[in-house]
């Protein structure tokens, strides 16, 4: 079964920049080096200009749980660390007709 992930980040002032070079590497690896990644989309709102929306959809659980485990995963983790001031992660079995 499908497999949704919504990231919400608030990223601190003045570092949106870095945030995005290093999101977008990690969407882009992400879709071109794990088979079992369907989607992965990268999304920002000008009235919220801090704020960035992930949607992620995997193949099933073990397939996210995968990704968590990719070299490019790893390493953004690092290098977003502190340009994060909060993140929220939910997760959800995506329900097909």
């Amino acid at each position: 079964m499908p497999y949704a992930v919504t990231v919400t980040f608030a990223i601190h002032p003045g570092k949106m920049d870095d945030f995005m070079t290093h999101i977008l590497n990690n969407a882009r690896s992400s879709l071109r080096d794990e088979r079992r990644c369907q989607q992965f989309d990268v999304c920002t709102d000008p009235r919220q200009p801090n704020t960035v929306f992930l949607y992620e959809v995997y193949d099933d659980l073990a397939a996210f749980e995968a990704h968590q485990q990719m070299p490019h995963y790893l390493a953004t983790g690092p290098k977003v660390k502190d340009l994060v001031a909060d993140k929220t992660l939910i997760t959800f079995e995506r329900i097909d007709r």
